[in-house]
């Protein structure tokens, strides 16, 4: 990879965790865009806070050596995995160096390869190529009309729901991994919504449906450490709740999406995230 990073940023922990994940077990968290998050999408339920740095221009954030000696030496210290997962604090397909990341994760760790994406960029062929190295990807689609995708997700002007839909397609039909569809639900959805949802997993058929609530608090200001499950908890962060489902709401709507799409749909259970 011939590009280096744009600017200096202090240095921080690229490898994180283990992070206790009721989708993928005990995860070892990879951060690959580090101190300043940078996403194209300032969700209203970030757990990242408000994001810093708005932007669809890839660069390489955190140096390939950098996280290759991090795994070394978590490596070395044996520590009992389910999955490595490239997430971190924005928008992992951010980063230009992802594949030699990813490459370098399948060479120091025997554990799946999980990447968690907002699918804003999965138009881009180099970024598709890149995924198609990890074991399960996670494709983000919070909405279903452009309408919803600006109130929930917050993205920078030039992206539309269609260019999203379309890069998923793509990436569905080039991907020989495992995709998940991941959909944050924040409030009780109408009939039509959940009709149009339906119409979208039918088309895109992946392999298991994720559909989920906040977890947690959103902190207010941006916080590093939220890139684990306790910050709010453990320290004493301004932060925001959300008026949730309520677990009958949650379980009739995945039955609905189940029934309907005969796709594996997984929710949140209890403190399952």
């Amino acid at each position: 990879m011939s590009a280096s990073p744009s600017s200096q940023k202090p240095h921080c922990a690229a490898v994180y965790g283990p992070v206790k994940s009721g989708r993928f077990g005990r995860s070892l968290g990879i951060d690959p865009i580090g101190i300043i998050s940078t996403c194209s999408f300032k969700c209203i339920y970030c757990q990242l806070g408000n994001i810093q740095q708005q932007t669809t221009q890839q660069q390489i954030f955190v140096p390939t050596s950098q996280i290759i000696s991090e795994l070394q030496a978590i490596a070395q210290r044996e520590i009992q995995l389910d999955v490595v997962t490239v997430s971190g604090s924005g928008e992992p397909t951010l980063a230009l160096n992802l594949e030699e990341i990813l490459a370098a994760i399948k060479e120091i760790f025997k554990q799946p390869k999980v990447v968690l994406t907002n699918s804003t960029l999965l138009g881009d062929k180099s970024v598709r190529n890149a995924l198609l190295l990890a074991d399960i990807v996670a494709v983000k689609l919070d909405a279903v009309s452009s309408n919803q995708l600006r109130q929930i997700n917050q993205p920078l002007e030039k992206i539309d729901l269609p260019d999203i839909i379309q890069g998923i397609t793509q990436f569905r039909q080039e991907y020989q991994g495992r995709m998940a569809i991941q959909t944050m639900i924040l409030s009780s959805w109408t009939a039509e919504t959940q009709a149009g949802y339906i119409h979208l997993l039918k088309v895109l058929q992946p392999d298991e449906i994720q559909i989920n609530i906040p977890s947690r608090p959103r902190v207010l200001v941006s916080q590093l450490e939220s890139r684990g499950n306790d910050i709010a908890e453990s320290r004493a962060y301004a932060c925001e709740n959300f008026k949730l489902l309520t677990p009958e709401e949650l379980s009739a709507m995945a039955q609905k999406i189940h029934t309907a799409t005969k796709i594996p749909v997984r929710y949140p259970i209890l403190g399952d995230r």
